[in-house]
């Protein structure tokens, strides 16, 4: 299998191919690119390989600007720092999506994902290469709906639709329910948010992951951030930073 690598932090593309070696040494590197323009450059040249890793934010824009200067006709694994990029990631090429530091087993679950759409592909030519990317994502993508709560020795399940928010206070993660019920919940931010649909929660900021239900209106903080209102209330402002500012609009609609 040959790979092309978009990444402009060399330590993670080190981790990267250390992790690659380790999993499967027949894997090809072709080559590794740290920008929009030079890896748009190459694609214009050259045949794709057999599966492309893409950082999302690179040293001259964002990775999906490639996507508007060139075809790419085979599958991408998007890596990243961060989670609000998802459901954008999902619109184009991706089969998987891998939040840095890359998990060894997670980057082979991934690889598999691959296999099987390559098994796909080869049995049969009608199909075009995107409509099984979206028949894998599918089958593969399954998002939990309900989260186990303890409260000393009893033990309760909450409907991950009756959730409007998970948040972090003083070194504790919560989650606050619809009918405005607050539970402790044994999980960071960063776990919980890779159990979600990214269509219908959102990580807003290291504090907070929001449910789309639960925003009432958006308002411009300072130069470029942004104030998120509302339906419960919380002690301290939601605020946006102004690097996720785009991305959640998008994500808004």
């Amino acid at each position: 299998m040959t790979v092309l690598i978009i990444e402009d932090e060399a330590p993670a593309f080190r981790r990267l191919q250390k992790l690659l070696e380790e999993v499967d040494d027949s894997i090809q590197i072709i080559e590794v690119f740290d920008g929009v323009k030079e890896a748009v450059k190459w694609l214009n040249y050259h045949q794709c390989p057999d599966l492309i890793f893409m950082d999302i934010q690179l040293s001259d824009g964002l990775s999906f600007e490639i996507f508007e200067q060139v075809e790419i006709n085979k599958p991408v694994i998007f890596t990243t720092a961060f989670d609000e990029y998802m459901l954008k990631a999902f619109k184009v090429n991706s089969i998987d999506y891998l939040l840095k530091p890359i998990n060894k087993n997670d980057l082979q679950r991934s690889l598999e994902k691959y296999t099987k759409l390559k098994s796909q592909f080869s049995e049969t030519e009608t199909p075009s290469i995107q409509e099984l990317i979206k028949n894998i994502r599918l089958d593969d993508r399954k998002f939990k709906s309900r989260f186990l709560i303890k409260m000393g020795e009893k033990m309760m399940s909450v409907e991950t639709q009756d959730i409007f928010c998970f948040y972090a206070h003083a070194g504790l993660v919560y989650l606050l329910t619809k009918a405005d019920k607050k539970y402790l919940i044994d999980q960071t931010l960063d776990d919980i948010s890779k159990e979600l649909d990214p269509e219908k929660y959102y990580r807003a900021n290291r504090q907070y992951i929001l449910n789309y239900n639960c925003i009432e209106a958006v308002h411009k903080f300072g130069k470029s951030k942004l104030l998120v209102e509302t339906s419960f209330a919380h002690e301290e402002q939601i605020i946006v930073s102004s690097e996720k500012a785009t991305a959640f609009k998008q994500w808004l609609g």
